[in-house]
């Protein structure tokens, strides 16, 4: 089963993946490939594959990527076909942090086998408090997120699955019910 977490940036997707792998010690985390430099205390393999952008074109071009997306800020994220048929062929279960575009594209190719979970922000205030206090991004940056959440928003009801993130513990409990 691929257990496709997505939301908008800011929403919580990833620190509700990283519980549910602390419970679910047989899930494995899908992790995505991106051209966005390192962060500080990420992890080649573990957070993400860092690819050129010549690499990642690359493998757009030669069909290795199940889904990806092209960022405002230039950057492109996406998911290793192989990294997700390899696991697929063990008999694991996956678990996807990614954007809405990714999770429909994985809904298209995986049918029935992709679970979809939107997590919901409680409203965009609550997103861009949270967006700021990562100190990641700029202004300009943070509402460009807000503008492109709004578009997001829009197509949680493409999900399986809506889970408003206003309580950590109790988003992360609905979700588990399903995974159980």
């Amino acid at each position: 089963m691929l257990y496709v977490i997505a939301a908008p940036s800011g929403a919580g997707k990833t620190t509700i993946v990283k519980e549910l792998l602390k419970k679910n010690k047989d899930l494995v985390f899908s992790v995505s490939a991106t051209t966005r430099p390192r962060r500080t205390g990420e992890t080649e393999g573990v957070d993400y594959f860092y690819l050129s952008k010549e690499e990642f074109k690359d493998r757009i071009d030669t069909g290795q990527l199940v889904e990806y997306e092209l960022l405002f800020n230039g950057d492109y994220y996406g998911t290793l076909r192989t990294f997700v048929e390899d696991n697929v062929a063990k008999g694991n279960d996956l678990i996807f942090d990614i954007d809405v575009k990714g999770a429909l594209s994985l809904k298209r190719i995986y049918g029935d086998n992709a679970f979809l979970i939107f997590i919901m922000p409680p409203d965009l205030e609550s997103l861009k408090v949270r967006l700021k206090g990562r100190g990641t991004e700029s202004e300009d940056q943070i509402n460009e997120r807000i503008r492109r959440a709004e578009l997001e928003m829009n197509n949680a009801g493409k999900f399986d699955m809506i889970v408003v993130n206003d309580d950590l513990q109790k988003a992360v409990s609905e979700i588990q019910k399903i995974i159980n």
